[in-house]
């Protein structure tokens, strides 16, 4: 049976693959440019697997944000660089995976080998997104159900399940990779690692114009607080709209700017 959210998301379009479906939801946003390759001869992709198999790749990533931030704000705290690094790595599995399962009820694969990222200049945050396989797990009305590409689960709980595994372990590496070179302990890793799933469906019904959408994926995605993440998820409604309590702090408010924690950290906002 449909949820409400996806009752929402029913169009006249039907994919046949997972590139169409890549390049549908990469339409209904504006933040990063979502593929299904790495253009060729294009300079600055990382291939997350073998990022994650160097940890000199993200001491080099560090210091790249490290001179970005000195220009705007002064000396940036190690803290601050790490916390900046960490959001934007798991943003990548988890913006890619919520923008595929709002818009198109698909999960791709989530492997660290299967997914790469560009990152802008002189903001080095992730501007681009590829994934790099074809197979994806669906529903069984997807019109493509019965490709070779495609594996199919009876319901949206088990759907939604899929990308939570598959977030997870990808996670998992990166926090196994990660920890070894920053001052934080695993809750932490932990709770960025949730922020950036439950964020991130926010965003992708954000960007599509229905929030609500958004918040009901997340409660699908995110009933309870399921370990080793942090919390279920955390929306709540806003003046303007819903907003969420973040699990973890990015550091930023350690810049040199008096501005003081955002206003959805955790340091702030009650439990």
């Amino acid at each position: 049976m449909r949820t409400t959210a996806s009752l929402r998301l029913v169009t006249d379009a039907r994919r046949a693959d997972l590139a169409e479906s890549v390049a549908h939801a990469s339409s209904q946003q504006v933040r990063s440019v979502l593929r299904v390759d790495v253009p060729e001869g294009e300079a600055g992709w990382v291939n997350c697997g073998r990022l994650l198999s160097d940890a000199a790749g993200f001491a080099a990533w560090r210091a790249s944000l490290a001179e970005w931030l000195d220009e705007r704000y002064g000396d940036a705290p190690e803290r601050t660089t790490a916390g900046y690094v960490m959001t934007w790595y798991l943003g990548v599995p988890g913006y890619l995976a919520a923008l595929l399962f709002h818009h198109e009820r698909r999960v791709p694969s989530l492997r660290p080998e299967h997914l790469a990222f560009r990152t802008a200049r002189p903001r080095p945050h992730p501007d681009s997104i590829a994934v790099l396989d074809t197979r994806f797990v669906c529903l069984p009305d997807d019109p493509a159900a019965d490709s070779r590409d495609a594996t199919v689960v009876p319901d949206e709980h088990a759907l939604a399940a899929v990308l939570r595994g598959r977030f997870t372990a990808h996670a998992a590496r990166f926090i196994e990779a990660f920890a070894p070179t920053v001052r934080f302990g695993r809750h932490t890793l932990w709770a960025a690692a949730t922020d950036a799933l439950d964020d991130s469906m926010l965003l992708a019904g954000r960007y599509g114009g229905d929030e609500g959408a958004g918040v009901l994926d997340a409660s699908l995605l995110l009933p309870a607080r399921l370990g080793p993440l942090t919390s279920g998820s955390t929306m709540r409604p806003a003046e303007t709209g819903w907003t969420r309590r973040r699990e973890s702090c990015c550091f930023h408010y350690l810049l040199d700017q008096g501005q003081g924690p955002c206003s959805t950290c955790p340091r702030i906002v009650p439990k």
